[in-house]
């Protein structure tokens, strides 16, 4: 059962009491990523997620960091592109200290220009390294051909260009307006104490925060293909469909499509094309949903001599599903495999309290085991015959690639 509280300053809480855990997960959810920047400020929200970690003024960063290390639990961070969560996992009776450190990052970070310059030769690294890492590449290069050169078509960790002209006075600016008590929420799944909801009042709520409504740019799909030529062994492929958005409820006829499309190893593009032909180490489908807008993408790495055998398969087995949808035994087995793989995440508090803060942070419902179970088991042949038409629209179709290969215009007919 959840507990719904907003604190005095306006942060918004949900809380999920399990009185027969010894632990507890705390996430301070905000509501701002990479879509909301301009292109100059490209990257910032990764660059303060990794800023909030370098020291406050009363702690230097290694004593954030062993402030939980030393009671056994954990913190991390992370960005995405409408949201950044930074969170806490730790025994029951060290409650107290994980809120402590939270609010001390969220509040007190020094920001100052030395760590700054350490931090932002990090990022540069860490540019490098996805540089370096076709598989994720290919996935910043799919969201620039959907979405083009607006703030959702941009990566998370920005450019080097935008990152260095990024100073300490932009980026308190910039969290003193989009770090505003309209779009933070704390999420709590775990034990908690009578005393909890004082002991938020005293870290988060006697904060001062601002108020100020933040604006969220469009997003439109259009779409369009992306290569990045380089001379390395494999070519990294995604072919990427308009999708659905995150409030869209048919997420559920969506996730028992793809159980038997692209998602795991008795998929049909698994089985069909690795498995079968062994043509590829991964091939794989999935969605992602954002505010008013949505991706499908299937994926695969191959040798650049496969491609368009590969490309030839893949287009097969979407021209198949779409002609003759799935069977009423393929959708049962799918639902049961999803009931499963629900039940099982749902016994940890770190996926429980990030599935409540995104909902919550996202207007959207927060279910009960019970409720996602029953739309589910809600899900019929119709439904998914629906979604199939849906996102596979071949007329949204959207190409990337990363590797040995000049053009990928002409890799599919439908």
């Amino acid at each position: 059962m959840y507990e719904f509280r907003t604190l005095q300053n306006g942060i918004r809480v949900v809380a999920e009491k399990i009185d027969y855990l010894k632990s507890i997960s705390i996430g301070v959810w905000v509501g701002n990523g990479s879509r909301h920047e301009s292109s100059k400020e490209n990257g910032i929200s990764h660059f303060i997620e990794h800023m909030l970690f370098k020291g406050t003024n009363r702690r230097e960063a290694v004593e954030i960091a062993r402030a939980i290390d030393d009671v056994g639990g954990q913190i991390n961070a992370f960005t995405a592109r409408e949201y950044t969560c930074f969170y806490t996992k730790t025994l029951d009776a060290h409650v107290s200290i994980a809120l402590d450190v939270l609010s001390d990052m969220l509040f007190n970070s020094r920001l100052s220009a030395e760590d700054m310059d350490k931090e932002r030769r990090v990022i540069y690294e860490e540019i490098s390294l996805y540089e370096d890492s076709p598989e994720d590449l290919v996935y910043d290069l799919i969201s620039a051909a959907a979405w083009g050169d607006t703030s959702m078509g941009r990566t998370i960790l920005g450019t080097q260009e935008s990152l260095a002209g990024i100073t300490p006075d932009i980026m308190r600016e910039y969290m003193r307006t989009h770090y505003t008590n309209k779009n933070m929420i704390i999420s709590v799944s775990g034990n908690y104490g009578e005393g909890f909801f004082d002991l938020l009042e005293e870290y988060f709520g006697s904060r001062k925060i601002s108020s100020d409504d933040i604006n969220l740019p469009e997003a439109v799909y259009k779409p369009s293909n992306m290569v990045k030529t380089k001379d390395i062994e494999q070519v990294q492929l995604v072919a990427g469909f308009n999708g659905i958005d995150v409030m869209d409820e048919r997420v559920y006829s969506l996730l028992v499509f793809n159980n038997v499309f692209g998602s795991g190893m008795s998929s049909r593009l698994f089985q069909n094309i690795r498995e079968k032909r062994g043509l590829v180490y991964s091939v794989c489908a999935g969605h992602s949903a954002y505010i008013n807008t949505g991706i499908f993408d299937i994926s695969a790495g191959m040798n650049p001599d496969n491609a368009e055998k590969v490309a030839e398969l893949i287009t097969d087995e979407i021209k198949r599903v779409k002609s003759e949808k799935l069977s009423a035994d393929e959708v049962q087995r799918a639902k049961e495999q999803l009931k499963g793989g629900y039940i099982l995440s749902y016994e940890s508090t770190g996926a429980r309290m990030q599935g409540a803060g995104r909902s919550m942070l996202l207007n959207k419902p927060i279910l009960t085991q019970e409720e996602a179970l029953e739309r589910i088991d809600a899900v019929t042949t119709d439904t998914v015959a629906d979604i199939i038409d849906t996102v596979l629209d071949t007329k949204t179709l959207s190409l990337a690639a990363v590797g040995p290969i000049e053009q990928v215009d002409n890799l599919f007919n439908f």
